[in-house]
């Protein structure tokens, strides 16, 4: 784009700052477009559930935008996975997701989300996808299998690093993931100290949650006490977060209702019971599923910090 665009008083509007991300929006396009070539050849089927819906998932720490007597999305997660109950095996959603009260340096209130669902998947099998998602990106955007992040050169070529998060507990902090979790401290320390140490090198995954962490995560069979979660980072900055499903409804019902208590402890508003993905549950197949970061996914490949970067409208510019 090479016409200069300059501030006309007359017009009331700025747009001097938009051909500044013309080729970071070019490559975001070419994210998206290899993303979505990613899962057609693997036999995924792309499908689109609504923003607003009834009743999103109760969690303690992410408030949904109400929209009439409804609500924005938080994540489509819900209606996916009444999808995969039904009967379709393989599916994809790149979307728009919104969360109320987001802003800083790597969120805002309105984001791009990748997820998908897999039946017949465990939380490792999901792992191993992930890294070739974002190797397959790789080959296609980028040239070679490295990237620069702050400076510093990342390699993707698989397989990446895993370390459960005792590990990376007892490798980055000085306080013990019990203590972590009895002391209410767990995600204070995740920020602080453990988590811009990950994915320096090499993207690398932490897995095997404190099942208190699992939300809508199966627990592990082997150990009720750990749940079958992992999440990505790259550059220390988290990318994804997957599990294997929860499938028993009794067991997600009483996790919600713990999560409402919650919120309504902390003053926030009620939501309503998901009844319909509840109900949904008892036909569930073993599946695992997988919430990436759009715009977080752009940034690494772009070697900024900055979510603004990379989009071409922030909440300000509006």
């Amino acid at each position: 784009m090479s016409r200069e665009l300059k501030t006309d008083p007359r017009a009331g509007t700025d747009l001097s700052s938009l051909p500044a991300k013309t080729a970071e929006l070019t490559l975001r396009a070419h994210i998206f477009s290899a993303v979505r070539d990613f899962f057609t050849h693997r036999g995924y089927l792309e499908v689109e559930t609504p923003y607003r819906v009834p009743a999103p998932a109760p969690e303690p720490y992410i408030d949904a935008v109400p929209t009439g007597d409804m609500f924005l999305h938080t994540s489509p997660e819900l209606c996916m996975k009444r999808l995969l109950a039904a009967g379709y095996s393989k599916i994809f959603q790149i979307c728009k997701c919104f969360r109320a009260g987001e802003r800083g340096s790597l969120h805002i209130p309105e984001f791009t989300m990748l997820e998908w669902y897999r039946s017949g998947c465990n939380y490792l099998g999901l792992m191993k996808e992930t890294e070739s998602l974002i190797c397959s990106v790789a080959d296609v955007v980028n040239p070679g299998r490295c990237i620069v992040s702050s400076g510093q050169t990342i390699d993707l070529s698989p397989p990446w690093p895993r370390f459960s998060v005792k590990q990376a507990f007892a490798k980055h902090s000085t306080v013990p993931l019990e203590s972590a979790i009895r002391e209410n401290l767990f995600d204070e320390i995740m920020v602080r100290d453990i988590e811009p140490k990950l994915g320096l090198e090499q993207p690398t995954f932490i897995y095997d949650y404190p099942a208190s962490m699992a939300a809508l995560a199966r627990t592990s069979p082997s150990d009720p006490s750990l749940a079958e979660r992992f999440e990505l980072y790259i550059g220390g900055i988290e990318l994804a977060n997957g599990f294997s499903e929860l499938t028993d409804p009794v067991e997600q019902e009483a996790r919600f209702l713990a999560a409402e208590t919650m919120r309504r402890g902390a003053g926030k508003p009620p939501y309503p019971k998901p009844v319909k993905f509840l109900e949904a549950l008892y036909h569930m197949p073993e599946a695992a599923g997988i919430a990436l970061g759009m715009d977080r996914l752009v940034m690494a490949f772009c070697d900024t910090t900055e979510i603004d970067d990379v989009v071409a409208f922030t909440p300000e510019d509006l």
